[in-house]
């Protein structure tokens, strides 16, 4: 069994590495504000599944061969930060066309993908696992079972908060129906999704 004590020390820890600016931060965010409530959760599961995979995929050991190979890292690192400049312009581009034609109809799949593959090329997630998650193990428990509470812990504390940052932008939603504030508030969360991008690339050389 792992130590209690360790567990609540590592779920305040999930909780602080969230709330700081990351990629499923300032995404969620958008979703929110653009897209509503539902189709934010929607982006919430995804973002949930993609890190549950990847702490799957860190667990059993793949991170560390990640790490240590200097091409595969650096190959995903700047693989997911094209791909949040590409959901930045993405989402720029959408607001401009739903100023002109309405707005468009987007299967809420579309956000669940979106979310999940973001996680799977977030740098800030895979190093946490690799490098915060072991420091929270009992050398003496089963590595298997503490490394499933822990990736589920992680998980749980990042769905809370995210699920807050949708539902809290998805109140805004009303206001931004003018054409004119959608273009601007989809402007502002493309440059923040750019300042993320930049931001990562700066946090997670190695």
């Amino acid at each position: 069994m792992l130590d209690l004590a360790l567990l609540a020390g590592f779920f305040l820890t999930s909780v602080a590495i969230e709330l700081t600016p990351g990629p499923n931060m300032a995404y969620l965010a958008l979703v929110g504000v653009s897209r509503g409530r539902a189709d934010g959760m929607m982006a919430v599961l995804g973002v949930a599944v993609g890190l549950a995979l990847l702490g799957a995929i860190v667990g059993v050991g793949v991170g560390s061969l990640i790490l240590e190979n200097r091409f595969i890292y650096e190959t995903l690192r700047w693989a997911g930060a094209a791909y949040l400049l590409w959901l930045a312009w993405d989402g720029w581009r959408d607001a401009q066309r739903e100023t002109e034609t309405g707005a468009l109809p987007v299967r809420k799949w579309v956000y669940f993908r979106r979310g999940f593959v973001t996680n799977l090329l977030n740098p800030k997630a895979a190093l946490f696992f690799i490098t915060v998650m072991p420091g929270f193990m009992d050398p003496a428990a089963s590595l298997n079972a503490q490394t499933t509470v822990l990736v589920a812990t992680y998980v749980l504390a990042a769905t809370a908060i995210h699920a807050v940052i949708v539902l809290l932008a998805s109140t805004l939603t009303p206001f931004f129906k003018r054409p004119d504030l959608r273009k601007a508030t989809a402007l502002v969360f493309a440059v923040m999704l750019v300042g993320v991008a930049i931001w990562l690339l700066i946090k997670t050389a190695v």
